[in-house]
């Protein structure tokens, strides 16, 4: 049950004039945000961005049951509220500019995580989706927290392919956490929420307008240790999350792609104004481990015991027609190579027409995916 306490917090930061900013100077003058709402308003003369308008703001809050009805639907949800004072909250986040005063949380932020952000466009190409899927598969095998926004396209890849190797990821949102942005993520969601943690500074209620998603762009590089941009064309928001992070200090990586393609001008661009070039997960480890004091980190699985997509695993077992003995030896025959359909019904021995039949019927449930050719 979250904290009493908190509701100051809330309270305070849902204040018109009252931003993450002001938190350091209240909290320093007045020892906790509850002492806050009990002082007079000469108590606020000379205090760093604090007017007299915004004091006299703070003394008039009434909306208390409005904070008590967001804090029982988090207490519903299972979600927490962690603040910069607890140590759970993100490390690095705390060295950024603008730092949330706290984070709504559902799941569990990973202790001693390494975390690497992976960002893109929303509208991804086959090579994006299989390239994040790949990169975010070794990454979590290695021991890495993959860290996105959720959104379409790239960010809902590298979430899935960090899932898919049993690995840790963290989605950040532009909504409440119980406001599901898009909302065919709704099982991505409730996975990560389960194995990682989806994360927010916007309450309970709060709708994905768009400006707070550059806002949310600065908490997913202020937790990594570095950005890999893989599809991005020349006004991307990923574009905005690389900045961001050359801004923190984060270390910026990009995919390379066809000088006549609209999906990679942005990352082209990134690596011509200095962002890393990287082909491997390689190229990302060996800048983003000495941060750490880590030299390397070894694999916790090996590959081949992944099973593609693993974060469907419980829903696989559940659906009677996936444990049919003619899609057991469809899916035996699945890696994380791309196979032909041809292929595929040379080694079963299935009749042609059945294979391409339970195939269709993979892709639609999320276990395959198609790729051109």
């Amino acid at each position: 049950m979250i904290h009493d306490d908190l509701k100051y917090w809330m309270a305070l930061k849902s204040i018109d004039g009252i931003g993450n900013a002001s938190f350091g100077p209240l909290l320093k003058h007045f020892r906790s945000p509850a002492n806050v709402f009990s002082a007079a308003v000469d108590d606020f003369s000379g205090i760093a961005g604090i007017s007299k308008n915004s004091a006299m703001a703070i003394l008039a809050f009434k909306n208390w049951d409005q904070i008590r009805r967001q804090m029982d639907l988090l207490d519903k949800m299972g979600a927490d509220i962690i603040t910069w004072l607890d140590e759970r909250y993100p490390a690095n986040l705390l060295n950024i500019y603008d730092r949330p005063a706290f984070l709504f949380v559902l799941g569990h932020l990973p202790k001693d995580m390494i975390p690497v952000a992976i960002v893109g466009s929303r509208n991804a190409t086959a090579y994006g989706r299989y390239t994040t899927d790949r990169l975010s598969r070794e990454l979590a095998l290695r021991g890495i927290t993959i860290i996105s926004g959720m959104a379409r396209g790239i960010d809902s890849c590298a979430h899935r392919g960090a899932l898919a190797a049993r690995g840790k990821t963290i989605a950040v949102l532009g909504s409440g956490l119980d406001v599901i942005y898009p909302l065919e993520n709704k099982k991505l969601f409730d996975a990560i929420s389960q194995n990682g943690a989806v994360i927010s500074e916007y309450p309970p209620g709060t709708q994905p307008v768009p400006y707070h998603f550059p806002a949310r762009n600065r908490i997913i590089s202020g937790i990594s240790y570095g950005v890999v941009v893989i599809e991005a064309g020349q006004k991307s928001g990923s574009l905005i999350t690389a900045s961001l992070a050359m801004e923190q200090g984060r270390d910026v990586f990009a995919i390379p792609g066809a000088i006549d393609s609209a999906h990679f001008r942005g990352t082209n661009s990134l690596i011509k104004q200095g962002a890393k070039l990287i082909d491997s997960i390689d190229d990302i480890l060996e800048d983003v481990l000495p941060q750490m004091g880590r030299p390397s980190i070894q694999p916790v699985q090996r590959q081949q015991e992944i099973f593609p997509h693993t974060f469907l695993e419980k829903d696989m077992r559940k659906d009677n027609e996936l444990l049919a003995p003619p899609f057991k030896e469809i899916l035996k025959t699945l890696s994380q190579k791309e196979i032909h359909a041809d292929d595929i019904i040379t080694i079963t021995g299935l009749p042609a027409a059945e294979v391409s039949s339970m195939l269709i019927t993979l892709e639609l449930k999320g276990i395959i995916e198609q790729h051109p050719g």
